[in-house]
């Protein structure tokens, strides 16, 4: 077997981690106030900027995890790959559903040019939407981004790079949570505790107690 290049998996660890760090500085709420001071109405470029950056600072990231060739860990082999194509059949309607309640405009930066202004939400509205897939998880996108980078042959590289950016989208989500609550309140901490952050298990509850029925108040009264 050949040696194991732990250089090559330092260094990509330290690159994965450097975008993320990038990214998230990028896009903080006392990064982006002062650069909206400093820039006035050209603040409003600043989005699209932003996910251009996030881009081009991700491709040589992407082709040096590439290069890193190494014999793969696991497969999705046999009965496997109907778990694989299943995750990826969630992934992809995630992200479908997700898109029917999000403004991929202000997501992409373009209505922040053409309007001059953003929700501090990217719903259409502006407004709190808990409705459709919102009901059943909160952040539909980061889940759905979670299970597609999962979703695939496993080599060293590709779980390093899982592990981190996997890390980084549930740190994210609990700093974007803490500025959903300070936009919403109690709203949305009643919205928290109603439905999960990524994975459902709140609403799978709520299904299977439906599935049973309600209990007896027979029994309860028994024991």
């Amino acid at each position: 077997m050949e040696p194991i290049d732990y250089t090559k998996y330092l260094i990509l660890s330290l690159l994965v981690i450097t975008w993320c760090v990038l990214h998230s500085v990028m896009i903080s709420v006392s990064v982006t106030e002062y650069i909206k001071k400093r820039l006035g109405p050209r603040f409003r470029f600043y989005r699209l900027f932003f996910n251009l950056i996030a881009i081009l600072t991700l491709i040589p990231v992407a082709v040096f995890a590439y290069s890193i060739h190494t014999q793969v860990i696991f497969h999705w082999n046999g009965y496997l790959r109907i778990s694989q194509v299943i995750l990826l059949g969630i992934a992809v309607l995630l992200f479908f559903l997700g898109g029917r309640h999000y403004d991929a405009r202000q997501m992409l930066g373009i209505k922040q040019i053409r309007e001059g202004s953003s929700n501090k939400v990217i719903t259409d509205t502006g407004e709190l939407d808990t409705s459709g897939v919102l009901s059943i998880t909160r952040h539909p996108w980061y889940l759905a981004t979670i299970l597609f980078i999962w979703a695939r042959q496993l080599d060293v590289s590709a779980i390093l790079v899982n592990g981190i950016l996997t890390s980084y989208l549930i740190v994210g989500t609990y700093l974007e949570e803490k500025k959903l609550v300070g936009e919403f309140g109690e709203i949305y901490i009643a919205y928290q505790k109603r439905v999960s952050m990524l994975i459902p298990y709140k609403w799978l509850k709520s299904k299977i107690i439906n599935l049973h029925g309600p209990p007896d108040p027979a029994n309860s009264a028994d024991s």
